[in-house]
């Protein structure tokens, strides 16, 4: 793993995930935990309205996760209930935790690779709607980000599970002195939140 990515995961205190928090990712772990148990891949996909900002954090982060507790045969992704642009604060932001990141087109939509191990693949991060590929479209466990596209989407085709771990938008502090500081913020907590689901197994 990336030198600067481990020591920003090291320093994560899951210890700080209060009991309320930890009920509403219980579930998620649990999910793992049996998929791993029965030998069985690994699917999760990370959905918010834009597939810009939250759900990106969570694909990174939890693969992340699998990565540095051993966790096999996990597979991340994300997507939206509509598709625009990975928002360059969320790369921003990652960068900032370590990540090594490279633009690989200059589209509307870019395609971002994320890496955070040299000895593994990159993350490919571009905006797309949750069933467009790469993503699965079976066999695969939903956690949905954002409370929007909770409540618009009530049916994921081809989910097993559906897990809402909400998280506050940081778009809420875009153009404002506040805007750096709100993304690393919740940049932390969803990497911490991940570290616990992964660690708890």
């Amino acid at each position: 793993m990336i030198s600067t990515v481990k020591s920003y995961f090291e320093a994560l205190d899951t210890a700080a995930i209060t009991l309320e928090r930890q009920a509403v990712l219980r579930p998620l772990a649990d999910y793992i935990k049996i998929k791993i148990e029965k030998q069985r891949p690994v699917n999760l996909t990370f959905i918010c309205t834009h597939n810009s900002r939250r759900s990106h954090l969570g694909q990174v982060w939890a693969q992340v996760a699998a990565a540095f507790f051993d966790v096999k045969d996990v597979h991340c992704f994300s997507g939206g209930t509509e598709a625009t642009s990975c928002n360059p604060r969320t790369i921003a932001t990652l960068k900032q935790a370590g990540m090594e990141v490279s633009k690989t087109t200059n589209a509307e939509n870019p395609v971002y690779e994320i890496r955070f191990d040299d000895s593994v693949a990159p993350i490919i991060a571009f905006s797309k709607v949750y069933d467009q590929s790469p993503n699965p479209t079976r066999d695969f466990a939903a956690i949905m980000t954002c409370d929007h596209a909770e409540a618009n989407c009530p049916f994921i085709p081809g989910a097993e599970r559906r897990f809402p771990i909400m998280y506050i938008d940081p778009k809420i502090a875009d153009d404002t002195p506040e805007e750096t500081a709100t993304y690393n913020t919740r940049c932390r907590q969803v990497a911490t939140e991940m570290k616990w689901v992964f660690e708890s197994l």
